[in-house]
């Protein structure tokens, strides 16, 4: 039995780990978290300063026993969970799970899982840090009472099943207001002026400044331009650099891989992980953008061997963020001569996007020439600009670019390569002069990347919670990402071409969106509501508070049980008081009359979803008139549909004809809009519009569905047509009513009877229950 027990998080860490110590040290992971809060209402004794019961899960009861074992039997206790608050959390579990003894344990961390960091953790051992230890546990504590205390009310306020969070409440307002500003904005026409002089490789593009909002005044500007001189009225030539970017933080880096990979929040967490626990990067959740000594000298030979002297520039990054850690490190590889690793593709897509990154933050300065020309109008008093950049030096950028979050139409037409030769004085030739309705646009809506940035501006969150932040609103319903598409817009150009002028309409699609974040209907009212009743716990400034009073506990100098009385206290008397007090929130909206039976229309949040009604809601003694209801569709809201939109939910169901004698109805489900024919149910294709349905478009999406069914169908029983044998995405199966069961690698489908069906059955039947369907592999 080895003397060192040495436990990390993760399976993954302890076989890397396991490579760099010797016989003398076993390691083992603890998977995690080894115990929580009960789940139920008596986990925090408030009255007792706030003392907490932990339970350790059904799951992890086979982990501890296996390390309570292991630890009795060795010498000494290694424990060397993460680096952050939530690791250090995790060693105070494991010591007082465990029962280890002060004497037989000692607390390691490291930023990397180097040989050199491992055997350099366990020469410098420290003990528990519980000031860690107690920011962790007040994060801990204060989220299970506001969630605790904050769902039942909207339970009862606003629909069953709800629930909420502190941090998810704030990340949720943002999404909501930044909807509403967009729903709000008035977009303004202008025209934009853009001249094009020279031929061939000579060409090049000006702009003029200014902005025409009406059609007439840009028209004039074309007719004044007509024989006019174009002169280069004066040339500014000026050099100019650009400077790399500091290596990753975890925000900065789940940013730039939504950007430039595609990747969700919650997909760079993950990958980064993995590539941290195989030793490839250092840890990933750090909100630093230091880089230590011997980091800064390793990116210096890599640089000097594969680049050169003079693409070298050492910096030294300071972490704006007054609550970032120094002693932790920015995101980088751990070994800088590995431009690249083994792993998946996504793992090396990243690791590749790290390694860039750290490296070009070392480097050279990018140098440029930028070359700005002013240009006269004989007839004008107005000068067009036109300018140019030539790279002079690449620098950093020979490696990597940072990328951006602002939209690809923001460019300016004036912007060119590069300038052809000009000098002052000279005559310009005009090869078009064009006008064109440009419109201003609405602020952009988040995604999970500009999400991150925004939360980390306002000190809302910290590295650790930022990708469970925006999968927790995700995951509630409150919010959704998803692409939408826009509407076609008209607009007017106007060309000057010689001394002919033509106007020509055109048209663009405007509105589209690819991965924004939409808030839900429920979202909203929930929002709102929050809003109302609830101020501090959406109040962006109060959230930020409450994370520095984290951190001052993380550093001793808050006492943690304090801070939770100030907050507790004020929060506890706004809940009993809302209860007592707050009308029910269902986000209601009167549309109107509809134009026949002159009811009121109006449009609110129901048990089911939101749904517009028609007519008032009955009493007990009057039950005849009975209102109508529609549920909206997807993509509509309750904030923005309009009563025209209202008014066409109420044609469906719709009858569209006859088939094979029966009856089609077209009708909008839970699941979509579909076809009713014969007591069977047939989807409608994506993109095709319910109310547009023609009989012969009915007939032919049955006939399909029923020609995919036939190849999807092997066999039939008459015995019992709830029994059928099918072809499935991974292959054949058996569907026996709501179970389906594998068929086993030595059994036929085409050949199987149902009796041998009926006795598979059987045994799956046997199979722990499950909701929903389910799956039985066949043993």
């Amino acid at each position: 039995m080895a003397k060192n027990l040495l436990i990390v998080e993760s399976p993954a860490k302890a076989k890397t780990i396991e490579g760099y110590l010797g016989a003398d040290f076993t390691v083992k992971s603890s998977y995690g978290h080894i115990r929580d809060l009960v789940k139920s209402d008596d986990a925090i004794d408030i009255k007792n300063n706030f003392t907490q019961k932990y339970e350790v899960p059904a799951d992890k009861k086979q982990v501890v026993s296996e390390l309570k074992k292991l630890a009795k039997a060795a010498d000494m206790v290694w424990l060397a969970s993460d680096e952050d608050r939530e690791g250090e959390a995790i060693s105070w579990h494991l010591f007082d799970t465990l029962e280890l003894k002060e004497a037989k344990t000692k607390r390691i961390v490291f930023h990397e899982i180097t040989k050199t960091a491992i055997l350099h953790a366990i020469d410098t051992p420290r003990k528990i840090d519980y000031n860690l230890v107690n920011a962790q546990q007040a994060r801990r504590v204060l989220d299970r009472l506001v969630g605790f205390e904050l769902s039942p009310v909207l339970w009862k306020k606003v629909k069953p099943s709800l629930s909420a969070g502190r941090v998810q409440s704030v990340a949720v307002r943002l999404i909501v207001d930044r909807e509403r500003e967009v729903n709000k904005f008035q977009s303004e026409a202008a025209f934009k002026i853009v001249a094009i002089f020279g031929k061939g490789k000579e060409a090049f593009k000006a702009e003029l400044p200014e902005r025409f909002s009406k059609q007439e005044d840009a028209e004039k500007f074309l007719r004044d331009c007509i024989g006019a001189d174009f002169d280069v009225k004066s040339l500014d030539v000026r050099p100019a650099k650009r400077s790399p970017a500091a290596p990753f933080t975890t925000s900065t880096l789940q940013q730039e891989a939504s950007r430039k990979l595609g990747y969700s929040v919650s997909r760079t967490m993950q990958v980064a992980q993995k590539l941290y626990e195989a030793g490839y990067i250092t840890y990933m959740r750090t909100d630093s953008v230091n880089l230590s000594e011997t980091a800064i000298n390793a990116a210096a030979q890599e640089i000097l061997s594969a680049y050169g002297n003079k693409y070298h520039q050492q910096r030294n990054f300071k972490t704006k963020n007054a609550s970032a850690q120094e002693a932790h490190e920015a995101i980088r590889p751990t070994y800088f001569d590995q431009h690249t690793i083994k792993g998946d593709s996504s793992e090396m897509r990243l690791y590749e996007l790290i390694w860039k990154r750290a490296i070009a933050s070392q480097m050279s300065e990018a140098q440029f020439e930028k070359t700005t020309a002013k240009i006269s109008i004989s007839t004008r008093k107005e000068e067009l600009v036109a300018n140019g950049e030539v790279m002079k030096f690449d620098g950093f950028l020979k490696v990597y670019l940072e990328s951006s979050d602002e939209e690809d139409d923001n460019i300016q037409d004036g912007e060119n390569a590069m300038l052809p030769p000009l000098t002052k004085g000279q005559r310009l030739v005009l090869q078009e002069l064009s006008a064109t309705e440009r419109f201003s646009r609405p602020p952009a809506r988040y995604t999970e990347a500009s999400l991150v940035k925004k939360l980390e501006e306002l000190g809302i969150g910290r590295p650790s919670t930022y990708a469970p932040t925006i999968s927790t609103i995700q995951n509630r319903g409150y919010v959704v990402k998803e692409e939408r598409e826009g509407r076609q817009r008209s607009f007017r150009v106007l060309t000057l071409k010689g001394e002919q002028i033509t106007k020509e309409e055109k048209t663009e699609n405007t509105g589209a969106e690819k991965g924004k974040l939409f808030p839900t209907d429920i979202g909203s009212v929930v929002n709102d509501f929050l809003v109302q009743y609830f101020k501090d716990i959406v109040d962006f400034n109060f959230t930020a508070s409450v994370e520095k009073q984290f951190d001052e506990i993380a550093q001793g100098l808050t006492e943690w049980t304090d801070m939770l009385h100030g907050f507790y206290t004020p929060f506890h008397k706004e809940v009993e008081s809302t209860i007592q007090t707050a009308d029910k929130a269902t986000g209601e909206r009167e549309l109107g009359f509809h134009p026949e039976s002159g009811k009121k229309m109006s449009v609110r949040i129901g048990r089911y979803g939101p749904f517009v009604q028609v007519g008032e809601t009955p009493t007990d003694d009057d039950k005849e008139n009975k209102p109508l209801y529609a549920s909206l569709r997807a993509g509509q809201s309750i904030e923005t549909i309009t009563i025209e939109q209202a008014l066409e939910l109420f044609k469906l169901p719709k009858k569209v004809g006859f088939f094979e004698d029966k009856e089609m109805t077209v009708a909008i489900g839970k699941f979509g809009p579909y076809i009713k024919h014969n007591s069977a149910f047939y989807s409608l294709p994506k993109g095709i519009d319910p109310l547009d349905v023609s009989e012969e478009a009915a007939v032919e999406i049955i006939v399909e569905k029923r020609k995919k069914d036939a190849e999807k169908l092997i066999k039939a029983f008459d015995e019992d047509p709830t029994m059928r044998v099918l072809n499935g995405r991974w292959g054949p199966y058996i569907e026996f009513g709501k179970l389906n069961i594998k068929i086993p690698k030595d059994k036929d489908p085409q050949s199987l009877t149902f009796e041998e069906c009926k006795a598979l059955a059987a045994v799956a039947e046997k199979e722990p229950k499950k909701t929903g369907k389910r799956f039985v592999k066949k043993k």
